[in-house]
This record gives C-alpha cells, sequence and structure tokens, in this order.
C-alpha cells in the first residue's frame, strides 16, 4: 500500500507531486495565455502589475481545488470519464475563484476620479483562462492515457506473432486489447473482433475492427485466419463458450478464454491476457451465471457466528471462502479430514488474507454427540451450513453402514444440538440422489432431508432449511475429473450407459444459491436449485475428448460398461409427492410437501439406529430402502385422500 504524503484529509500519495508540478505549470501558462490573448499581446501594464499579483494565488488554489475533487487520487493513464467530469467542476471552481479573491483581497487598485479602486479582471481574460485550463488539463491526462495504451511507435508486433480474434468487444475485450499493445513481448496481433451489439457492427476500437456477430463467426473465421481466438467474455454463458469451441475445432484454431467472473474476483484480475486458459468443459457446460450480488445475498451473515461443517470439501470450502468476504464476526471451520482443514485453513489465512483471529478451525466429527456439543457451547455459531457428507455412491453401497452414521445420523444429531442451542439459522446441504432413492446413499440422504424437516417442528426457534441441487463440476466425485484421469492415460473413458444423463452445475454458482437459500422461508423449507438442461454423459465425453486435441473414437475410445447396482439413467429434482412452488429468488425453487410427523421420524431412526449399532449392512440397507419407500406411499396416499376430500 503506497504511503501517503500527509494525513488522509487531503487525498495526495507520492505519485501526486510531479502531477502537481506539471498541473502548476499548465495553470500558469493558461492564465497568462488568457491575459495576452485578451490584450492582442501587449498587456498594459496596470494588467501586467495585476498578473502579476494574482498569478501565485491563482496557480496554489487551483492546485488546491483540484485535490479536493480527487483530481490526484490516481495515475493518469487510469483516467476516465468521471475524472473528466470532475475535472469540468474543478475548473469551473478555479475561474469562479479568480474574481473572487480578486474582489476580497484587492491585489491592484488604480486611481480614479473616485479614489482608489480595484482593477478587476477582464471577463475574457476568465473565459480563455476557463477554456484554456481545461483543455490543457484534460488534454495531459488524455495524452498521457493515450502515450501509455498506445505507444508514440505505434503498434509493430513482433515477427512470427499470432494472430488473434477477441470474442467480444466490451470491457473485457478492450482490456485484452490494451494488454496485447502495451506489452509486444506477448507475441500476439489483434486481427478484430467479434462482438454481438449491433451498434458495434463495423466499428473500430482502438484501431481494430468488429467484424462481425457470433453467428457470423464461421464466415469470420475463414476470412481473418486467425492463429488463435480469445474469448474475452468473463460471463459468457456456456451456450456462446461451445459454440465458438465448436467452430474454431473444425478449423483447427486454438480457443482461450478469460477467466470467469468468480476467477476475476479470486485474483485480483491482473495481467488478463497473461490468465487467458484454454477452454475447458466447465466452460461450455457452465451456464449463464447468477446475478447476484454476494454482498447483499449475505448480508444477513454479516457479523454473525458461521459454522461451516465439511469445510474442507468441495462445497464446504467454497462455502468458507464466499462466506469469508461478507464479514462474519468469526467463521468456524470443522472437519474431520486434517488434510482438507488444513487446507483450507492457509487459503483463507495465506491467499485471502482472513484474519486469524476471525478463524476458529476445529478438527472433529459430526457423528460424536458429545464432541459437536462441545464445539457449540464453546464457539457460539448462530448459523450452521451443514455440508459435511459422504457422496461416492459406489463406495457408499460397499459401506452402508457408515452412509447411514455420516449422512443421516449425524445430521439428525447435528439438527438437534443446534436446536439445543437455540442457533438461528441451520442450512443442510442436500442431493438430488435423495429423490426416489435408489441407492444406499442417496436413501441416507433422504432420511437426513427428514431429521432436518423434524427438528423444524420441535425446535421452532431456529430457522431450519435445505438446500438439494445435482451435480457440481469439479468435485473430487464428480464424473469430469474421473474423465481427465482418463484421457491422460490415453482412455478409455468410460460410460455406464449411453443413454445417461445427469444436471450439472459450477461450485461457485451451487454455493452462491446455497447462500442466497439461507436467508429465504421461514423454516423446514426445503429449496432445489434450478439446474438447467440434463447434460448427456455419453456427449461430456466426447466433449472432453475434443477439448484435449483428440479425436473421440478415433484417438481415444468410449466405452459402455453396464449401470451398477441403483445407478439412476436420470436424476429427478423433485419426488412424485412435491409440489413446485416458485421463491422470490432466481434460479431456487421451493419443493413443497406434506412433512412427516416427528414420532414417525423418531421411530424411523430408532430402527435404523439400532441396525447401525448391530453393524448389520444387509438389514440396513434394506431398512432404509423400505423406509424411503414407505415415506413416498404415505406421501401419494395422503395426496388422494386430500384430492378425494376435494372432490367430495
Amino acid at each position: 500500500m503506497r504511503q501517503r504524503v500527509r494525513s488522509a484529509a487531503l487525498p495526495l500519495h507520492r505519485h501526486s507531486l510531479p502531477q502537481l508540478g506539471i498541473d502548476a505549470a499548465l495553470v500558469a501558462l493558461a492564465y497568462l495565455l488568457a491575459f495576452r490573448l485578451r490584450f492582442d499581446g501587449g498587456i498594459p501594464d496596470d494588467f501586467g502589475d495585476l498578473l502579476a499579483a494574482t498569478l501565485p494565488y491563482v496557480v496554489a488554489a487551483s492546485l488546491l481545488i483540484f485535490t479536493l475533487f480527487g483530481l490526484y487520487e490516481k495515475f493518469w493513464r487510469y483516467v476516465g470519464q468521471r475524472d473528466y467530469v470532475k475535472m469540468l467542476q474543478a475548473v469551473v471552481v478555479t475561474t469562479l475563484f479568480v474574481p473572487a479573491f480578486n474582489a476580497l483581497a484587492h491585489p491592484k487598485t488604480i486611481h480614479s476620479g473616485r479614489g482608489e479602486v480595484t482593477l478587476s479582471v477582464p471577463t475574457g481574460v476568465l473565459g480563455s483562462f476557463f477554456l484554456l485550463t481545461l483543455v490543457f488539463i484534460g488534454g495531459s491526462r488524455f495524452i498521457a492515457r493515450t502515450v501509455y495504451e498506445r505507444p508514440l511507435s505505434g503498434f509493430r508486433p513482433r515477427p512470427g506473432a499470432r494472430r488473434v480474434l477477441i470474442i467480444g468487444a466490451g470491457d473485457g475485450g478492450r482490456l485484452v486489447l490494451r494488454e496485447i499493445i502495451r506489452n509486444p513481448e506477448l507475441g500476439l496481433s489483434p486481427v478484430g473482433f467479434v462482438d454481438d451489439d449491433p451498434t458495434k457492427h463495423r466499428m473500430r476500437i482502438d484501431g481494430v475492427r468488429v467484424l462481425g456477430r457470433t453467428d457470423e463467426l464461421a464466415r469470420i473465421l475463414d476470412e481473418a485466419e486467425p492463429d488463435e481466438v480469445t474469448i474475452a467474455i468473463p460471463s459468457a454463458p456456456g451456450t456462446l463458450r461451445a459454440r465458438v469451441v465448436s467452430a474454431c475445432r473444425a478449423r483447427g484454431i486454438a480457443v482461450r478464454t478469460l477467466p470467469t467472473v468468480f476467477e476475476l474476483l479470486q485474483t485480483g484480475g491482473v495481467n488478463v491476457v497473461r490468465q487467458a486458459r484454454p477452454v475447458e468443459v466447465e466452460d461450455i457446460l457452465g451456464r449463464e451465471p447468477v446475478r447476484m450480488e454476494l454482498d447483499r445475498v449475505g448480508r444477513y451473515l454479516e457479523g454473525e457466528t458461521v459454522m461451516v461443517t465439511g469445510a474442507g470439501g468441495s462445497i464446504g470450502s467454497e462455502l468458507c471462502r464466499q462466506i469469508s468476504r461478507v464479514a462474519p464476526r468469526k467463521l468456524i471451520l470443522l472437519d474431520h479430514a486434517e488434510d482438507n482443514l488444513f487446507r483450507i485453513q492457509r487459503e483463507l489465512e495465506d491467499d485471502r488474507h482472513v484474519h486469524p483471529s476471525t478463524l476458529a478451525v476445529v478438527l472433529a466429527d459430526c457423528k460424536e454427540g458429545e464432541r459437536m456439543r462441545e464445539v457449540f457451547a464453546e464457539h457460539r455459531p448462530t448459523v450452521v451450513f451443514h455440508a459435511a457428507a459422504y457422496k461416492h455412491v459406489g463406495l457408499m453401497e460397499l459401506n452402508p453402514v457408515e452412509a447411514v452414521r455420516n449422512n443421516a445420523l449425524a445430521t439428525r444429531l447435528l439438527a438437534r444440538v443446534a436446536g439445543e442451542h437455540e442457533v438461528k439459522r441451520f442450512v443442510q446441504v442436500s442431493t438430488d440422489k435423495a429423490v426416489t432413492p435408489a441407492t444406499v446413499m442417496g436413501a441416507s440422504k433422504a432420511l437426513a432431508e427428514f431429521a432436518v424437516e423434524a427438528a423444524q417442528t420441535r425446535w421452532p426457534n431456529t430457522r431450519f432449511a435445505i438446500v438439494r441441487f445435482g451435480n457440481v463440476l469439479g468435485s473430487s466425485g464428480s464424473v469430469v475429473p474421473i474423465f481427465r484421469r482418463q484421457i491422460a492415460l490415453g482412455g478409455p473413458l468410460t460410460v455406464t450407459d449411453r443413454r445417461m444423463t445427469r444436471y450439472f452445475m459450477t461450485i461457485p454458482e451451487a454455493v452462491q444459491l446455497v447462500i442466497r437459500s439461507g436467508s429465504l422461508g421461514t423454516g423446514g423449507e426445503i429449496f432445489v436449485l434450478e439446474m438447467g438442461e440434463p447434460v448427456s454423459i455419453w456427449q461430456l465425453a466426447e466433449t472432453m475428448i475434443e477439448l484435449s486435441g483428440l479425436r473421440p473414437g478415433e484417438d481415444i475410445a468410449i466405452e459402455e460398461v453396464g449401470r451398477r447396482p441403483g445407478e439412476k439413467l436420470h436424476e429427478e429434482l423433485f419426488n412424485p409427492y412435491e409440489r413446485t412452488q416458485p421463491t422470490p429468488a432466481d434460479k431456487i425453487l421451493r419443493a413443497d410437501r406434506d412433512r412427516l410427523d416427528t414420532d414417525t421420524v423418531e421411530t424411523m431412526f430408532d430402527e435404523v439406529g439400532l441396525l447401525v449399532l448391530e453393524g448389520d449392512a444387509a438389514a440396513l440397507a434394506a431398512k432404509v430402502a423400505e423406509l424411503t419407500e414407505m415415506r413416498g406411499v404415505a406421501a401419494d396416499d395422503s395426496t388422494t385422500s386430500g384430492t378425494n376430500r376435494a372432490v367430495l
């Protein structure tokens, strides 16, 4: 951080000193020229004395006024439209200062028939001084920015520079262009922009023409013949990126993209051209991002003591990253995996500069009731995000006792402890596999939802909520890293069924919506995130092979290996007995259903808990499946009887 020259009362920095010197000379020159222009070069003696007497005060006052208007808060090469408005205001005030000072200080008097009178500054001088000062002060900034963005010698790419076509002529595209012009060592030569804004068609932006729209990309690529294409729209939806990649891959043209908005927030957006990276499958599958201000939607967490369980996992760690930005009083990171917990702690403290005093790092297991009560008693959390869970379907089928113990019993225990300690909000992260579950993992998460609903009835002072969504890209259990490893090994990519589809969402978007869901409702609701259209796993495998520069079926094979027990072809977000309801938040729905009574849920968990203690895996798997099926049948019967009563 730069050291200030003096107190914060005046916004001056060390880099302001040469700016002050240049402006002083320009104001003095403008004032002198204003007098010479008024008197055609021959300034009368009296007005010459007036000029000499007022010049030091005009220069000093102008610098003070410019400082107060914030003209020295940044380097001139970063001056923008708002700064020019400030300049206009500052020059107006400076011009008005001249007659005001002359009237109050009487710097030059002359003899007249009425005695000594003050010699006034001619109106023509004031008008010329205003215009000249505005031109000199504004022009100096404009020249500085022009020289910085485009060297005086002109942009000359080095020999052999790669021709680059920039997708997006907005702020991101202009930023890329300016970085290329300022840094010839990048070895890039811009050939044009592509933008869908019809008002920019055929325009020149910093000397580079907008060649057309993205739906004309095939023609533009054939005519411009770029060596590579850079997508310079950080918020571009996946459909646009997919269109660009498809057109470029057909012509053997490399495609790079600027980081996403979330990545730019994390890195600060410095040297964006160097941050441009190859397009990944997450970019193509990503939907149009949710335009949501985290500071606004997460404001309810400000000043709260927030606990995140599973803080070292995919969802939990991103929850910690985003929550740390909204200034909680304390953030409690809880996980039973030592390495993951240490990693997120170091990231928050070292990379994100979260002060250690606002973090509490707790190594604990959510299944241990006594330990959980100790943690709640010590740290007194007011908001809990419960993201700790086992999620690997295949592993959970092999270990049903641990699946139920960790996903169902631990959730029930944590909800109970939160209610006993009068936590304000409790948000459980659920999954689409809890809908009509066909596996032990899905059934265990369905039981967890029942437990949270029952907790709302028992502890009404705590606002419990459940957030259900599908697969997230990049998590350890996602198919994407599995495919990446298989591609790195030369294949084949294994798909259990050619017809299989899954929902996908990026981790940052999912977490942002989870945080937003925590502020909705009055308690006991199940919120469901809109996941967009389901993605074909077979097509996903083909896309990932193509993004690696290879050909599906030729360079790397895709094999259909058959579905695992309980694996569904298509995931669902709502049970048949649930009713879809809107919410005030974009891309968040509510699953409305009749809750099971508390006694029924307690009986369920008593039966399940006994089997867990006995370690009877086969009986436990059967019981869990039976209980979740009974829930669906009971709901169907309730709906049918309600319909019959309505008809009668």
